[in-house]
């Protein structure tokens, strides 16, 4: 994962491990501004649907988060859902996502 350091590299490694886990199609992982980190796989359950990332934001949310520092997504589709963005925007308004394949190859750095 050239150009990331290693914490950024760690969450592409967290999402990657949530994916592969789960064999969701998505995998995601987000830092807090703490330092901790929330891993996620999409959810798709005849009543509930949710992308990795929009579960990863909100579980940081839920653990009493209040910034993010960056974001990573690992998954087959060539683009990252505006709606995800905007999930990672709503609580790091500066914060990275960092789009990455299956393999962990880093596909995009989306800065805000």
């Amino acid at each position: 994962m050239e150009g990331l350091d290693a914490e950024d590299q760690k969450i592409v490694t967290l999402a990657r491990s949530a994916r592969a886990r789960t064999g969701a199609a998505e995998g995601a992982a987000v830092r807090d501004e703490t330092g901790r980190t929330y891993a996620a796989a999409t959810v798709a359950q005849r009543s509930l649907r949710l992308s990795a990332l929009r579960l990863a934001v909100a579980m940081a949310v839920s653990s009493g988060a209040t910034a993010l520092e960056a974001a990573a997504l690992v998954t087959e589709a060539e683009a990252v859902d505006p709606a995800d963005l905007a999930a990672v925007a709503d609580l790091g308004p500066r914060a990275p996502v960092y789009h990455a394949g299956p393999d962990g190859r880093l596909r995009a750095a989306i800065e805000p």
